[in-house]
């Protein structure tokens, strides 16, 4: 499927539902050493293909992430 003719919908299958999820990662430096997770992102996943893409969480609301991904 060419990303640039698409309509919307996953960019690997086209398909149009997702799950959204979060995940934590840790930094550089200290915060490694430490364990301390200072990287938040939200996952948004096809339910189909199971593609999945990372948004730095700004505290936004799910749907605006979706919005996003789905095109």
């Amino acid at each position: 499927m060419d990303p640039e003719t698409s309509d919307g919908g996953c960019p690997k299958c086209g398909h149009t539902e997702t799950e959204v999820g979060e995940i934590s990662t840790t930094g550089g430096g200290m915060s490694k050493m430490f364990d301390i997770q200072t990287n938040h992102f939200q996952v948004v996943s096809c339910t189909d293909c199971g593609y999945s893409e990372l948004y730095r969480d700004t505290r936004r609301s799910g749907s605006d992430i979706v919005d996003v991904f789905l095109g």
